[in-house]
């Protein structure tokens, strides 16, 4: 049997309609930086610049960010850092409404766009 193709529905599918305004938005919002591939994966979606900047994984209310960083970002909205070398870190929060993707998160994409140039 050949692989199934995932897509971007597939990561929506039974999901309360707000995972895909939080979706929505995040891609508006990051599109102002320039070009952003959306790579629909089994697991997550990658949102790419040259390399991978952000994950998003899809839950039944919310939606999952994992951020890249050269360096931890110290905030209560990332309760865990993960370092993956000594210059890369992940960080992810849960998301549950649109507006928390506000111009705090938006900064700290940007600073990930421009990592993964």
């Amino acid at each position: 049997m050949a692989d199934q193709p995932f897509t971007l529905e597939s990561h929506f599918a039974d999901k309360a309609p707000v995972v895909r305004a939080i979706y929505d938005k995040l891609i508006s919002e990051t599109g102002q930086f320039g070009r952003v591939v959306e790579e629909p994966k089994k697991t997550s979606i990658h949102l790419v610049n040259k390399t991978a900047f952000a994950g998003v994984a899809t839950r039944k209310t919310a939606l999952m960010l994992n951020v890249k960083s050269s360096a931890p970002i110290l905030s209560p909205r990332f309760p865990k850092n993960e370092k993956l070398s000594s210059k890369r870190y992940h960080q992810e929060v849960k998301l549950t409404d649109p507006s928390e993707v506000d111009a705090e998160l938006i900064g700290w994409l940007r600073q990930a766009y421009d990592l993964s140039a």
